[in-house]
């Protein structure tokens, strides 16, 4: 499968609002931003659902007959392994391949040795287009790359070769990770990852690598902007040398695991994409979850009485709801509000500390990450916390639809 310049990926962790996310894509495409939906959802959310990849499925299948959506679409298969897989064979066409816990692990020597002498040519003075300084090359910093990133890399050819074999190489998209390794990819770094890429023969369509600064779950980027500029406008050029050199997939470009919500970012990406004249995937996580819960809360009554249950079960909780995100949320549990004071809230005051509205002095970062992690506490509640979201659709699909199409997809692609 060949993957369209835009996608946006959004997350839906209990499969009620499917529709009111491909709204927001066809209000896009309607205001002329040809963006293409993504359905993602991890093995990890999966479990704590308690949904299945065909869940996932049947959500994006309706949600498209019901609009009419006549364009391409995908199901992405997130952050799986080859021990995971399977379970999302039948359901995805889109998978991302997680192959960060083997970053670091180095490859046979062997292996080793024949991609440092593949990379002879580039040792030196490497020139990339687009990029103003060249970059020294030697032996021994392929080498110590090699032994970062290539036992990952081999990882990554060696799912890739399974989905192929179990559902045939033009009927799903590749993408691989990096993005949750321990720092940064240089510009170099990625260069010759994705030459270990195509070295694995995988047909990469996109590429997420890590980027300087926090990118936590729910709220905003947290560091230097100028810096990030510079980092993703050298990878935009860094990609696209590889794909003429490596002879990779022209339709490759980055993907941008935001976690949701960088809005400080937007504009320095829409700026770069339209510079380069290159596609680009967004991948958001939860932010669908917590429209779900501000419009609980704006509904008042049994509503807003889930939202305010829901923070009450988590928060004696914290420390296990927050431990599988620890690298991608920054929670000071001293700092969050306490049970009883949330009991207290009106359906104003929660749902404007939720939201993600800095000018509002009830914002509260803190509340909004913890929330984020805490989903599981709303599976708990089962029909009672799914009935509400049925009961409130409507004003809850206002707030997702809005959310994604105002304060995502048009600053990003607009």
């Amino acid at each position: 499968m060949t993957i369209e310049k835009y996608t946006f990926g959004s997350g839906d962790r209990f499969a009620h609002e499917g529709e009111a996310q491909l709204r927001a894509v066809v209000e896009a495409q309607e205001a002329g931003l040809d963006v293409h939906p993504v359905w993602n959802k991890s093995n990890r959310e999966h479990t704590i659902i308690h949904s299945r990849p065909d869940d996932l499925r049947a959500e994006a299948d309706a949600a498209v007959a019901t609009l009419g959506w006549k364009k391409p679409y995908y199901v992405d298969a997130d952050h799986i392994g080859l021990q995971t897989v399977d379970w999302f064979l039948a359901a995805s066409d889109f998978y991302t391949l997680d192959v960060a816990d083997f970053s670091g692990q180095p490859a046979d020597d062997a292996s080793i040795g024949a991609f440092v002498k593949a990379m002879e040519p580039y040792t030196g003075e490497l020139v990339i287009p687009g990029i103003a300084r060249p970059f020294a090359l030697t032996t021994e910093s392929v080498r110590a790359c090699a032994r970062k990133f290539l036992f990952a890399m081999q990882e990554a050819g060696r799912i890739d070769r399974y989905v192929a074999e179990k559902k045939g190489a033009e009927n799903f998209v590749t993408e691989v990770s990096v993005d949750e390794t321990d720092s940064p990819q240089t510009p170099v770094e990625l260069f010759l990852i994705l030459a270990m890429i195509a070295r694995e023969k995988i047909p990469v369509q996109t590429i997420a690598p890590k980027f300087t600064g926090r990118f936590n779950k729910g709220v905003d980027y947290v560091g230097d902007l100028a810096q990030f500029e510079k980092e993703f406008d050298e990878d935009l050029s860094v990609i696209a040398f590889a794909i003429r050199r490596f002879g990779l997939p022209a339709s490759l470009k980055l993907s941008v695991h935001s976690g949701s919500d960088k809005f400080s970012l937007y504009p320095i990406i829409n700026k770069l994409i339209k510079k380069h004249d290159c596609g680009l995937h967004v991948k958001t996580a939860g932010t669908t979850w917590l429209e779900e819960v501000i419009g609980l809360a704006e509904a008042g009554g049994e509503g807003l009485q889930i939202a305010r249950d829901i923070y009450a079960g988590a928060h004696p909780k914290a420390a296990d709801l927050i431990a599988p995100y620890g690298p991608v949320v920054d929670i000071d549990v001293a700092r969050l509000p306490s049970v009883a004071e949330v009991q207290g809230w009106t359906a104003e005051k929660f749902a404007a500390t939720l939201r993600h509205d800095q000018a509002n002095a009830d914002y509260d970062r803190q509340f909004r990450q913890f929330l984020h992690v805490s989903f599981k506490i709303a599976a708990q509640m089962g029909a009672r916390y799914t009935d509400a979201l049925k009961t409130h659709r409507d004003l809850i699909a206002a707030n997702v639809t809005h959310n994604l199409l105002h304060r995502h997809i048009r600053p990003i692609f607009g």
